[in-house]
Order: C-alpha cells, then sequence, then structure tokens
C-alpha cells in the first residue's frame, strides 16, 4: 500500500522546486539517515525522535539531496539494454570492456586478453538474455570474491578481527553493510569498479568490527589501514549512480 501524504516531508530547494521525501521512523534506526533511489527520496530516523530535528537535518542536506534527483533525472533513460548477439561496452574493474557474444556447445563467460565473451548455444533463442544475465551476475560474484579473499587474508590478522561470512548481492544504495552478527554484505556493482574503490569499502565494514560507530576514533582506524579512503569515497559518491545502473542492465534490467 502506497503511503499517504502525512508520511512525506516538502522541502522546498534554493532553486524554488519541492521535494518530497519519504519519512519513517525505524525501532532499530540509531541516527538520521537519508538515501536516494530510483524510487525517490527516504529519510528514516530513531522513534521518538522530534519531528523539528528530523526537518533540521533534511534542510541540512538539501544541497545534497537536489544533486543526487538531479542525477537520477539526468540517468533515468540509463545505458542502452542488453541486446544478445550485439556487442556493447562494460566498465569492469574499473577499466571500459568490451564485452562480444558467441555461439558454442555450451553456455559459458570468459575473459579473452582485453575482451569479455559470452558464449551461448543457438537454441537458447528467447531464453538467451536470461541466460546471459545469470552467466554475468556468477561472473561479477566470482571477481569480487577472488578479490575480498586477498583482502581479508591481508587485514583481518592486523585487525585481529573477522566477518563471519561475506554475501554479495545488488543493494539499492549502500555500498556495504555489517550486520549484528558480522556478516558482512557488499554490493555487486563494486565489481564494475576500480580495485581501490573496492578495498575502501571492505576496509570500511572491516573496522566496523571494532567500533561500531563513525566517531573520530573510527575513521582514524580507517585511515591508518588505508589513507586514501577519502578519494575512494568520493570517487563512489560521483560515480556511483552510473555503475548501480549499469548493473541494472547487465543482470535485471
Amino acid at each position: 500500500m502506497a503511503p499517504d501524504d502525512n508520511h512525506y516531508l516538502e522541502l522546498s530547494t534554493p532553486n524554488g522546486e519541492t521535494i518530497k521525501v519519504l519519512k519513517k521512523a525505524h525501532p532499530q534506526a540509531r541516527r538520521l539517515r537519508l538515501t536516494v533511489t530510483a524510487s525517490g527520496a527516504r529519510l528514516s530516523y530513531p522513534e521518538g525522535t522530534h519531528p523539528a530535528q528530523v526537518f533540521a537535518f533534511l534542510r541540512k542536506h538539501v544541497d545534497w539531496l537536489e544533486r543526487k534527483l538531479d542525477q537520477l533525472q539526468l540517468d533515468a533513460s540509463g545505458p542502452p539494454p542488453l541486446l544478445p548477439g550485439a556487442p556493447t561496452l562494460i566498465p569492469l574493474r574499473g577499466e571500459t570492456t568490451q564485452m562480444l557474444w558467441r555461439e558454442g556447445a555450451f553456455p559459458s563467460i570468459a575473459q579473452e586478453g582485453d575482451k569479455l565473451v559470452l558464449t551461448l548455444p543457438q537454441t537458447h533463442g528467447k531464453r538467451a538474455l536470461p541466460a546471459a544475465r545469470a552467466l554475468l551476475r556468477s561472473f561479477l560474484d566470482a571477481q569480487i570474491r577472488r578479490d575480498v579473499s586477498r583482502l581479508l587474508a591481508r587485514y583481518t590478522s592486523e585487525l585481529q578481527a573477522s566477518p563471519v561470512a561475506v554475501r554479495v548481492r545488488p543493494l539499492k544504495s549502500l555500498w556495504g553493510s555489517l550486520d549484528t552478527r558480522d556478516c558482512m554484505t557488499l554490493d555487486l556493482a563494486l565489481a564494475l569498479a576500480p580495485p581501490a574503490a573496492l578495498k575502501y569499502v571492505v576496509v570500511h565494514e572491516l573496522c566496523h568490527l571494532k567500533i561500531r560507530n563513525h566517531s573520530p576514533r573510527y575513521w582514524n582506524l580507517v585511515a591508518s589501514f588505508y589513507p586514501d579512503w577519502k578519494g575512494q569515497r568520493d570517487w563512489l559518491r560521483e560515480k556511483g549512480h552510473a555503475l548501480k545502473a549499469e548493473l541494472s542492465r547487465l543482470i535485471d534490467q
């Protein structure tokens, strides 16, 4: 059921426009959090937060909110659809890579030099696109897990802490998270990003094993393992929406 207007806040921008933001109290929320996805803007906050505090937080972030919504409008058409048999360019580990199609006896996907080659039997017909999406998802998942295994081997001994499991799946707005059971979740779109960006997200979540908040002490810990963390954070803020749109095109559009 769609929420009624009482669940929205209306915010006037410096340009004279009005933005509607879905607001929702969450029993497990520890802080106010603003996110923007293709579905619109959403503000979650701890139960009992005063309405004036909620609105003040929203006003403080109005420029960021307007910029993110503009990015969604600019990218509304998204990248071109994935068409079986039609070569296309995709980002892979931060590099522009040509993806080619080939007929063969068995479905497969492999890197050949600087190209990514999808092989599908001619008999697949209408099933070619779903089969290609499944192959791409599996390939990207394997890419991330290979890199993450190396990062965990490097950092967990220094931290003297390790996640109990690593999950990889598409995330709407986050790049990673660590739940209360110490299970790390990473966005599948990170397979398209430069390895340095993935490294930042992994280090970010690993440091939450020691410090669960974003205090100065936490960021000092992140910096001790990855001094260039701000550069990678800023890169994801600037390029992240396009990566998530590209992932949607490849696996579930």
